[in-house]
């Protein structure tokens, strides 16, 4: 039997920030993440170890988000908040730029649709390949691929000329 607590310890925030990428409020995502580890608690013989604890987790958390987001109580709320991020830079004007960049970064990733959102995501701030998206969501690579494209042009319209190469430097 594995220790819940030090699991939690070590993939909570994690999935509490990959539950908030998809429904945008970050008391849904907190009550996700809390059914994601109390069913795992309870079903943790299920797991068999054919991946990561990380990707399983991951696998759980995006199913209960895209359980929440087909549900009726989320098609009745105002999403309203907004992603925080952490910053490592030293100086005041640096970080201010990089909240102002993630932040619009983090508003146009929500005017995306769920699938194109979630394949940017995985892709960028996950850094998981086209085939590991496939089989995290049940679908061929190549669409994994078509959605990734689309997904890149529409974040482009909607943010301007963005360096996509930034991506891979910073995480959410």
């Amino acid at each position: 039997m594995m220790d819940i607590e030090q699991i939690i310890e070590e993939h909570g925030d994690y999935l509490l920030k990959v539950a908030y990428l998809y429904v945008k409020n970050i008391t849904t995502a907190e009550d996700i993440v809390q059914d994601v580890f109390i069913a795992f608690y309870q079903k943790q013989e299920q797991f068999r170890q054919e991946a990561s604890l990380r990707t399983y987790l991951v696998k759980m958390t995006v199913n209960r988000s895209h359980d929440y987001l087909r549900s009726w109580k989320s098609k009745r709320l105002t999403l309203l908040e907004k992603i925080t991020g952490r910053t490592t830079t030293v100086t005041p004007e640096k970080e201010i730029l990089e909240k102002s960049v993630k932040k619009e970064l983090t508003e146009a990733l929500f005017t995306l649709s769920v699938s194109y959102r979630e394949v940017l995501i995985l892709y960028y701030f996950e850094e998981m390949s086209t085939v590991e998206i496939a089989q995290l969501v049940n679908c061929p690579e190549a669409t994994i691929r078509t959605r990734l494209q689309r997904a890149r042009k529409q974040l482009a319209i909607a943010m301007g000329d963005f360096d996509w190469e930034v991506l891979h430097n910073e995480s959410i």
